[in-house]
């Protein structure tokens, strides 16, 4: 042992090039990481960067800001920095506890119940919506109808594009549901949104009605997208739950309390959302806009009177989000809630947005309501409802269509 003292002990020649290759192979794979975070960082700032350029697009609309801004945050809806619903909303089946996961898997891995009509769905179309007589109303599918009453052209939530989405190919309208597109509507009077999701508005609608500079009727926060879009701020009229218009004459617009929410991009619940009762020219006609069932639709028949016709969503009903859309069952109880004297089902018959057959909303509102005594008023696209004959027949236009 004494000889090895003073002498230095070297690594054996294989044992120095093996801990330089052990040296190269580590800095080797910091470099590749190093490359490969940058490379992933480079992307993820363009994705951004690029989905920033996409949200800016107008057809996005805007978010309130101003006086409009100072309304919405005014009203007693808006709470905790966004609109609320009346009663607790689940906005739909989230990843964050087991039922929420449950229902997701099951939509994901489950089959798909026959979403799309294989054929043209029955419609007609009539030449000249702009000499539509008087007392009368047509359904263009989904949630968008016109009715005319003394002369006057009231429009709900519109939707005549090719699609209901921000991305073109997606969201598609059924085969023989697109008769009737934005150039085809005659000068509207009045438009009535009951809330910013595309379903409900559509840019290339939207565009070809700023023209004839109609008169908007929308809940708090939605006349920021009509602004964007080119509609002059003197024609746009916006409202609380229960706020009422009468922008002439005998004319009464009431907005009335839905469930649901809203946003077109990736901010959600900054605008209201509701329904209408319009009243004009002897007629009483409630539409629900969007949204699941609410108890308190028992007590708008007090507050809102006798209704001639309730056009109620009937569609996109799903268990993930049984609380923002109504089933057709649920559908027929809100309209018997508030005393209707017939109901039409909207929401369904153009688009598929929930995972059941495209005709199940018509069969099983139809059953209820027949179930229920309730007549049910169920014309195909185009198809000219008389408003004053409650003995107008709708034939079952989705029977044997596949």
């Amino acid at each position: 042992m004494a000889g090895l003292a003073g002498q230095s002990i070297q690594a054996p020649a294989a044992g120095r090039d093996g801990l330089r290759s052990g040296k190269k192979v580590r800095s080797g794979r910091r470099k590749f990481m190093l490359w490969a975070l940058a490379v992933i960082g480079a992307l993820g700032l363009v994705f951004v960067a690029g989905l920033s350029v996409f949200l800016s697009r107008p057809k996005f609309g805007a978010l309130p800001e101003g006086e409009r801004l100072g309304r919405v945050q005014a009203s007693p809806n808006y709470r905790d920095g966004k609109f609320q619903n009346l009663i607790p909303t689940r906005l739909g089946g989230g990843w964050t506890d087991g039922e929420g996961i449950r229902e997701n898997i099951r939509a994901i891995l489950g089959p798909a119940k026959r979403l799309i009509p294989s054929v043209n769905l029955p419609a007609v179309k009539v030449p000249d919506l702009g000499r539509l007589p008087d007392d009368s109303l047509i359904w263009f599918g989904h949630s968008g109808f016109l009715v005319k009453l003394a002369g006057k052209v009231f429009l709900f939530d519109p939707s005549l594009g090719p699609n209901a989405s921000p991305v073109p190919w997606t969201t598609k309208a059924f085969p023989g549901t697109d008769i009737y597109g934005p150039g085809d509507l005659p000068r509207v009077d009045y438009l009535l949104v009951s809330h910013d999701h595309w379903d409900h508005v559509d840019y290339p609608t939207a565009l070809a009605l700023r023209e004839d500079a109609p008169t908007v009727i929308a809940p708090l926060g939605v006349g920021a997208h009509f602004e964007r879009w080119g509609f002059g701020a003197g024609k746009i009229l916006e409202g609380d739950w229960w706020d009422v218009f009468g922008p002439e004459p005998s004319l009464r617009v009431t907005l009335v309390p839905a469930r649901h929410f809203s946003g077109r991009g990736l901010t959600w619940n900054q605008s209201l959302w509701a329904g209408f009762l319009l009243e004009y020219a002897g007629r009483r006609i409630f539409y629900g806009g969007d949204g699941g069932y609410l108890p308190q639709y028992a007590g708008f028949g007090g507050k809102l009177g006798p209704v001639d016709l309730a056009i109620i969503e009937c569609g996109q009903y799903d268990p993930r989000w049984k609380d923002i859309h109504m089933t057709p069952e649920e559908s027929v109880r809100a309209a018997l809630d508030m005393g209707a004297r017939a109901a039409m089902p909207v929401h369904s018959g153009k688009f598929t947005i929930a995972n059941h057959p495209w005709d199940d909303p018509f069969i099983r509102f139809k059953a209820a309501a027949d179930k229920a005594s309730l007549r049910a008023v169920t014309p195909m696209i185009g198809e000219i409802v008389r408003l004053g004959d409650p003995g107008q027949a709708f034939r079952d236009w989705w029977v044997g269509v596949d």
